[in-house]
């Protein structure tokens, strides 16, 4: 199976769509990337899903990702002896230590590590963002607070500090259960949420020792500030607007996402685009003309992938949400301005000589009579190098490692297929000419750009570009 784009579709599965026959369903219509929410769900729910995603992968033959996503640090009011409040702009609003149900007047903040992030004029929002609070005094276990906006609270609301670094690691107790269990399963990608600092990243590099590929969801105006540090620690990243817009004024959001994916796209590492990309399609089985714009854009700025989350989980419509949002992409790349927004915006390029091969390869095959590049990768670092170039061609990217396979299964324009490591370079041309014209990538006789590195099988940089033609039919 191959797809009939370039950008990738990451599908977040739960209640509505984890059954087998749902995931092969997704898979057939153009989900890539499988996202376990371990928000939800138990590890047995989890350990089924991933089976049912291999099973997924061997119909379609073609390798899916699985992406464990990890809760992170979730801070919430504690409760009220009536279970709700109300409160109105200029109440006070005294948050505490103390365990007792609140009133009117106060409420438990279970989470010291907030008060010690807090000082006078800083802002608290709750209920994702409904209530907004002004902090007129504070201490290590107490903030007086002012309402600037909303109408009620009730129990165990959702609490976030826009702005500041809390002095707490983003891998909880919780997380860390999680991604062993996540690693012993075998998954391909982890996403660590609520990023605040590279130092984060660097924590969780340690705790997966290379099992998996790592990705920082940014969804706190404070990664952006250190979003340099923190992409040269990722393999991926992720635009998470639904936390980041909580924290983050509506105007500047959009700004956000183009700073990530343009940050992400220099780096040449892969970014997905995320959170009510198609919300209305929970409950309708058509998306709003704004959403499939919304879609399109994200195509437009040259992101990795799409991410469908409460659509596929929980929604009605699982399956139509991928199929439109599949439909999306393919229009966008047919648009003939397309192609000139994909070439206008190029990696970094380093001065090695590997850099050098692959700017070649993506020049060579500017041709209107090459067909499709192949790449030969170990770890999947060449692939990345092609890819980064965003070749209008494509890429067969072979490597001998299925784990690798399914890690580029998130990549921009990446065809990854398994094959055996080529004893020569007759070999080379060989499988990759035949894979080319078997999988319909290349026409009888076209043409076709090899990038590999030698000694084969050993990771290191490209060094070698070949040209070689698909073989007639029959051969």
């Amino acid at each position: 199976m191959i797809r009939a784009r370039r950008a990738r579709i990451v599908a977040t599965l739960g209640p509505a769509s984890r059954a087998p026959d749902k995931v092969l369903a997704l898979a057939q219509a153009g989900a890539d990337v499988f996202r376990l929410n371990f928000s939800h769900g138990t590890h047995e729910d989890h350990a089924a899903t991933l089976e049912a995603i291999r099973a997924a992968e061997a119909v379609v033959e073609r390798p899916l990702a699985a992406l464990a996503d990890l809760q992170g640090p979730k801070f919430r009011l504690g409760t009220f002896q009536a279970g709700r409040i109300s409160v109105g702009p200029g109440a006070r609003l005294r948050l505490d230590l103390d365990p007792t149900p609140g009133d009117s007047h106060r409420v438990y903040m279970p989470h010291p590590e907030l008060f010690a992030a807090l000082s006078p004029g800083a802002a608290l929002l709750l209920d994702d963002g409904k209530v907004r609070l002004k902090v007129l005094d504070c201490g290590p276990d107490f903030a007086e607070t002012e309402v600037i906006q909303g109408d009620g609270l009730s129990n165990h609301k959702g609490i976030a500090l826009p702005g500041a670094v809390v002095a707490l690691s983003p891998l909880t107790p919780k997380d860390r259960e999680d991604l062993a269990f996540a690693l012993r399963l075998g998954v391909d990608w982890v996403a660590l949420s609520f990023v605040q600092r590279a130092a984060d990243m660097a924590e969780l590099r340690q705790l997966v020792q290379g099992k998996a590929a790592v990705l920082a969801k940014i969804e706190k105006p404070a990664a952006l500030t250190d979003l340099s540090a923190i992409l040269d620690l990722c393999d991926g990243v992720m635009v998470a607007r639904g936390d980041l817009g909580v924290e983050l004024d509506p105007e500047e959001v959009p700004v956000a996402q183009k700073t990530i994916v343009r940050a992400a796209r220099r780096r040449g590492i892969p970014v997905i685009v995320a959170t009510q990309m198609l919300e209305s399609m929970i409950s309708a089985p058509v998306p709003t003309r704004a959403e499939a714009s919304d879609v399109a854009n994200a195509v437009y700025e040259g992101a990795d992938a799409m991410m469908l989350s409460a659509e596929t989980a929980a929604g009605q419509f699982p399956l139509e949400a991928v199929s439109i949002m599949s439909r999306i992409i393919e229009r966008v790349e047919r648009d003939p301005n397309w192609p000139g927004l994909m070439d206008a915006e190029h990696a970094w390029m380093e001065e090695g000589d590997a850099d050098a091969l692959v700017a070649a390869a993506r020049k060579a095959a500017e041709s209107s009579s090459t067909a499709c590049l192949a790449v030969y990768t170990t770890t999947g670092t060449t692939a990345l190098r092609l890819a980064r170039e965003r070749p209008l061609q494509p890429v067969l990217a072979l490597t001998a490692s299925v784990n690798a396979a399914r890690k580029l299964g998130l990549v921009w324009g990446l065809e990854p297929r398994v094959a055996e490591t080529p004893k020569g370079l007759d070999d080379l041309t060989r499988v990759a000419a035949s894979m080319a014209a078997d999988l319909g990538l290349a026409e009888p006789h076209s043409r076709i750009w090899i990038l590999a590195g030698t000694p084969f099988g050993s990771p290191g940089a490209a060094n070698l570009l070949r040209l070689a033609h698909a073989p007639a039919k029959g051969r």
